[in-house]
């Protein structure tokens, strides 16, 4: 099936440590908020379970598949879940899967990028380098699997990814370079780029502009058109939120990356007026994310196409219901993952945004034991990463963050 829509576009270290006190305040806190919300949203959608499953042998993947069948075709309500039977069931526990790893793929990128090879150049300068580098080292893995197979979409490679991602390194893999490689994509118009912007917005703390502009550059890989957008406006939410901007700030500034006219904006002001509508009807108080389920379900959220990551449907429903919950992290992704048909990403989108207003502390103590270690489902060299200690990797030498009563204003580069 095929999505209504064309792209307009050209243009360290592993730990399992205890959990150490959260880092609330300051830039640390927010980054390790942000990282930590997107992982426990990722988590709570129901998709995480299945992507988590492909860490089980193969046989219980199909023997659940086969129940599925069964149920379908016996028409029993009884619906089978991801099954470890006499295999350890410890990938089939809570934690984060897809989201969380390629977001930390792009931390390892941001990370990268303070090498000495790149020291000549401007921070941004330096980070898009090193995105460069990254895509195109995980391409030449798809060109050397591409050689022992009969075609690129068929290579056996170490990793798992969204159907955007793997068009888009195929792309790189046969020559093509960005925008090509997001814009001849069957899957352009999805969010996969949106959780990787929340990352780079820690190279642009209060520059929302400059964040969404970088969020682009990395997201021409793989996406375009509304999944281009998508990445622009998470890019500068999260941007502002690191920086200590507050909630309605930053989805005003997310909205502001949503060309007018097209889906995503559409959606995203109008998701966004249901939320503003719920706030000044309900006053403040627990429960109004809640609430507006049902709105973004009947009137946002699609029921035609197969899959549910179209980012003018995810980033829509997580700008909503993180202004609905007044930021908070606790109220948005429950919500988010209540909306099962996007629940394989609005979560973790809604996570990263309110960890990055809230700071670590906003998160539960069991939800960052949890998902602070990642469990190598989709790539798998980054099993065991901590994303704690990513955060305090990430924050070592960023640059100077514009106070909140200074959000418009900003330095040079670092």
């Amino acid at each position: 099936m095929g999505r209504a829509g064309a792209g307009g576009d050209a243009t360290g270290e592993r730990s399992g440590g205890a959990l150490p006190p959260a880092d609330g305040g300051g830039s640390r806190g927010r980054v390790e908020g942000m990282l930590l919300g997107l992982a426990a949203g990722d988590a709570a959608g129901w998709p995480a379970a299945r992507h988590r499953a492909a860490r089980m042998p193969e046989w219980t993947r199909r023997l659940t598949r086969e129940l599925d069948t069964f149920a379908e075709q016996n028409e029993t309500t009884t619906l089978p879940v991801p099954i470890a039977l006499n295999q350890p069931p410890e990938p089939l526990r809570l934690g984060p899967s897809d989201d969380a790893e390629w977001a930390a793929f792009t931390a390892e990128a941001v990370l990268a990028s303070r090498g000495a090879l790149l020291s000549d150049l401007t921070r941004d300068r330096r980070v898009r380098a090193a995105v460069d580098l990254a895509w195109m080292s995980l391409a030449a893995e798809i060109s050397s699997a591409a050689a022992r197979a009969p075609e690129v979409e068929s290579a056996v490679i170490p990793l798992r990814a969204r159907i955007s991602v793997r068009a888009g390194l195929g792309n790189l893999a046969t020559g093509l370079r960005p925008p090509a490689t997001g814009h001849d994509n069957p899957h352009f118009f999805d969010d996969a780029a949106c959780g990787r912007a929340c990352v780079l917005a820690v190279v642009h703390p209060g520059d929302p502009a400059a964040a969404a502009d970088l969020a682009e550059y990395d997201a021409r890989y793989t996406q375009d058109g509304d999944g281009v957008h998508g990445a622009r406006a998470m890019a500068a939410a999260v941007a502002l939120a690191l920086a200590g901007g507050p909630t309605e700030d930053c989805v005003a500034a997310a909205l502001e990356q949503l060309p007018p006219g097209s889906e995503i904006a559409r959606n995203a002001e109008h998701a966004v007026a249901l939320a503003r509508a719920a706030r000044a009807a309900g006053g403040r108080g627990p429960g109004r994310a809640f609430g507006l389920i049902p709105l973004l379900e009947h009137q946002i959220i699609d029921h035609v196409y197969s899959y549910g990551i179209a980012a003018a449907d995810t980033v829509p429903v997580a700008l909503a219901l993180v202004l609905a919950g007044d930021g908070a992290v606790a109220e948005a992704v429950p919500a988010a993952a209540c909306l099962s048909r996007v629940a394989d990403s609005a979560p973790a989108l809604a996570g990263a945004l309110s960890g990055a207003l809230g700071g670590a502390r906003s998160l539960p103590a069991s939800w960052r034991a949890a998902c602070r270690t990642l469990a190598g489902c989709a790539l798998p060299r980054l099993a065991g990463l901590d994303l704690v200690e990513l955060a305090g990797r990430l924050t070592a030498a960023e640059p100077a963050v514009a106070g909140r009563e200074g959000l418009g204003i900003h330095g040079t580069d670092a």
